[in-house]
């Protein structure tokens, strides 16, 4: 019973130590990331314009229209088509 009790202290030893290095290291990222940040603000993301998107001839709408019309059963509606 002398090596259960032993291999038990030292599993639990070992968890305890894993553990506490783990929030050592969580610790020593957030303070890494809060000095990051202070001596590197993120910038901020330029806008594009937005260019101006080429009309849908009546026709492809008039067919998108009715598919869709024809798929939902008339519960669905198109409100408006961009290119991807």
């Amino acid at each position: 019973m002398g090596n259960i009790g032993i291999g038990l202290m030292l599993m639990a030893v070992g968890m305890c130590t894993v553990f506490i290095i783990l929030l050592v290291i969580i610790g020593c990222s957030n303070l890494l990331i809060k000095m990051v940040n202070k001596v590197a603000p993120e910038e901020a993301p330029k806008k594009k314009p937005v260019a101006a998107a080429p009309a849908v001839n009546a026709a492809a709408m008039d067919a998108i229209k009715a598919a869709v019309d024809i798929l939902t059963a008339g519960k669905g509606k198109v409100i408006k088509i961009e290119k991807l």
